[in-house]
């Protein structure tokens, strides 16, 4: 937790702990997990340690420590059960704001170019994405206390376009195309005086629809309004500057494409703290309260490698410093229910 609208992160919270929710005898319970079998309860949802920490001035790790309970419960069993939850959610989901940037990372422009048009040296014949990977390149990381270029933004939806880890992610009837995106997702919460407060990190699938992204640009907008998916687990403390994944689809235990990936700010244009500034620099971003849950971008998709992914095939993403894989099966499409008529009140 921290108290500058950059959303830095506090040191004093710099040991690494990993914290999942779930239902737990009707209510959400927050867990700190203590091995890859077994996480201990704690007497609350995240949402409410968060608050605690904001009004008592204390790092949330030390919350959780603080509110943890004498009972365990097995994280295997909560998998199997369908108890897991977002490792973040807030009471009123039109309270949580999920959105994200991309062009973030080393090697993002060539697979989003690659889906738009060739690349070109020569500026003028460059695709906007060249440009704005070019941006990121020169100006993203413009040093402490400096605001550098601003990334490509995007919004997802509020907290009821999140899946919850191991669930399937909803495709619409609409929809040309449902295609993962590996990405990290920051965690935040804004306290009473509207200042952004960074939780910590989270495996994130971004979810999108590709095909109608790429046959316009101008339907990236209409090409993010999508479910998504993060977690199991939260990562509070320091992020590693350098992380190496693996995402793959599957189905029925068979691997049917896999592809390692690189994240964190080692592997990525912009800093953090710039793509968090030109985020949370919006007032309307700063509403006391608030949730936001924010994708920081990706360079790997299986659309990239000519894959579509069917009804069944489960999608995984595995970042080893966040323990278990964040895992999601494809729904069946949403049958078509024809145009949407607005009636006149």
């Amino acid at each position: 937790m921290h108290n500058d609208t950059n959303a830095s992160a506090d040191s004093s919270a710099s040991a690494h702990l990993r914290l999942i929710q779930c239902v737990h005898q009707g209510s959400t319970r927050a867990a700190l997990v203590e091995n890859e079998h077994r996480v201990r309860l704690t007497d609350a949802d995240t949402y409410s340690l968060a608050r605690r920490a904001l009004e008592s001035g204390t790092p949330l790790a030390a919350v959780v420590q603080d509110s943890l309970t004498g009972e365990t419960l097995d994280y295997g069993e909560l998998v199997e059960q369908g108890q897991l939850l977002p490792p973040l959610t807030h009471p009123d989901p039109a309270h949580c704001l999920v959105t994200g940037t991309g062009l973030t990372h080393l090697g993002s422009a060539d697979t989003r170019s690659a889906m738009h048009a060739a690349s070109n040296s020569d500026e003028a014949e460059m695709t906007d994405s060249m440009r704005m990977f070019k941006l990121g390149v020169e100006g993203g990381k413009p040093g402490e206390g400096k605001i550098g270029a601003q990334p490509e933004w995007f919004y997802k939806g509020d907290g009821d376009c999140v899946v919850a880890p191991e669930a399937p992610l909803p495709w619409p009837s609409f929809a040309e195309d449902a295609g993962e995106e590996p990405e990290l997702a920051g965690l935040y919460i804004n306290d009473d005086q509207g200042r952004p407060h960074r939780l910590g990190f989270a495996i994130g699938n971004e979810f999108s629809d590709h095909i109608t992204e790429r046959y316009n640009y101008l339907w990236l907008a209409h090409s993010k309004l999508r479910a998504c998916s993060f977690g199991p687990e939260l990562l509070i403390g320091e992020l590693p500057s350098h992380l190496e994944g693996t995402s793959r689809i599957t189905r029925q235990g068979e691997t049917l494409w896999e592809k390692p990936f690189l994240t964190g700010e080692a592997n990525m244009a912009h800093s953090l703290a710039n793509l968090e500034h030109h985020h949370f620099k919006y007032a309307g971003f700063r509403r006391p309260g608030d949730v936001h849950v924010h994708f920081f971008g990706t360079a790997t998709l299986s659309f990239a490698d000519g894959i579509k992914v069917n009804p069944g095939e489960r999608y995984e993403i595995d970042l080893p410093a966040f323990g278990r894989p964040l895992r999601n099966p494809l729904a069946t499409p949403d049958a078509d229910e024809g145009a949407v008529t607005v009636i006149t009140l």
